[in-house]
């Protein structure tokens, strides 16, 4: 089976796709980048099969002068004569995979993979957008979503046949047995979508009970400076540590200290960065959102902390009393429903059986 990704190769989300599609002996991969590519494709894909378009594709759209590549792009599937374009983020890359295919007359089938803001932000600004993500929507054979809530915003936009399993992990992290009970680790991006500032005023409310608590705060982003003031304003500096982007191990090392893991964005489907701490045992303390509902019971494997309220110090005492049976079953959820391989390996079944109808 000749499957092209369509996407951005210099993001690492689409390199992970290509690690697992690559696994399959029954699949050729092709990929067509809107950027670069990361220097690892080079092991995964040879420099034949792949075609560069070099232009930045906005996620918060103003995306037109992406038709520009159209005609490069459509000559590249037409030699190909791929059997699906798997195309990644909808209103984008998906346009992208929907226009080629009408325009070029492409037999392939397009399978179209949402990450989130495509589905959950973009078909809410306008009724342009709206319109054009049901196009997309009905142009896919298969979709893929992260989380039910998702899939249920797509169903509602058209979709007709949605595959939902969570952008899971690659294997199961090894558990140590020791975490700093009260170390809190945070890693989603230093911008406005990720309240950071609200990680930090709940760390807050708990360093005010815990003279021993602890915040790291890992990545980068446009908020950083405005969240080293804030640090400083609540007299907390000395107790939360910006630590920036880290590599896999050092991430790694992080979430298996970490006893706490702290995420609250405004809008969300299911977070690998939530995954991964989950598997690593630690208590996860969400926003309140859909798909956080879809990981974590109420005050009995993590938190949801609703937008009005606080962290409860009470409450994080009962949850940390059952610290290591909350780890256990949480990692139990996370081997049978959120690793990426054998979601990978049915989701090219499903490709099978609609070639097959």
């Amino acid at each position: 089976m000749r499957i092209v990704l369509i996407g951005d190769a210099e993001s690492p989300h689409l390199l992970k796709w290509a690690r697992a599609l690559d696994g399959s002996a029954q699949v050729e991969l092709w990929v067509a980048s809107s950027r670069g590519f990361l220097r690892e494709f080079d092991a995964l894909v040879p420099a034949d099969r792949r075609l560069t378009l070099d232009i930045d594709v906005q996620h918060a759209g103003g995306n037109l002068g992406v038709l520009r590549t159209l005609p490069a792009l459509g000559r590249w599937l037409a030699s190909v004569d791929a059997d699906w374009l798997h195309a990644h983020y909808l209103t984008s890359h998906g346009t992208l995979a929907w226009l080629v295919k009408r325009g070029w007359r492409l037999r392939a089938r397009i399978a179209g993979s949402a990450w989130g803001s495509d589905i959950l932000v973009t078909p809410q600004r306008s009724a342009a957008y709206r319109w054009l993500t049901r196009r997309v929507l009905a142009a896919c054979a298969l979709t893929t979503s992260d989380s039910l809530h998702m899939a249920h915003r797509m169903s509602e936009l058209g979709a007709r046949d949605v595959m939902t399993f969570p952008f899971g992990l690659d294997a199961m992290p090894r558990q140590r047995q020791l975490k700093q009970p009260w170390l809190f680790f945070a890693n989603r991006g230093l911008e406005p979508l990720y309240r950071p500032e609200r990680v930090l005023a709940l760390f807050a409310d708990v360093a005010r009970s815990r003279a021993d608590a602890r915040l790291v705060v890992a990545n980068d982003g446009g908020g950083r400076a405005a969240l080293t003031a804030q640090a400083y304003s609540l007299g907390l500096a000395a107790r939360i540590r910006f630590v920036g982007r880290l590599d896999a191990a050092a991430q790694a090392s992080w979430y298996a200290d970490a006893q706490w893991y702290l995420s609250q964005p405004s809008t969300d489907s299911v977070s690998v960065s939530v995954l991964e701490a989950m598997a690593h045992g630690c208590i996860p303390l969400l926003s309140e959102l859909p798909a956080n509902r879809e990981l974590v019971r109420n005050g009995d494997n993590g938190l949801i902390v609703a937008d009005d309220t606080g962290l409860d110090i009470a409450r994080l005492e009962a949850l940390l009393a059952n610290a290591p049976a909350v780890a256990e079953a949480n990692r139990r959820w996370i081997e049978a429903h959120a690793l990426f391989g054998p979601a990978v390996a049915r989701f090219l079944d499903r490709l099978r059986e609609i070639d097959r109808q």
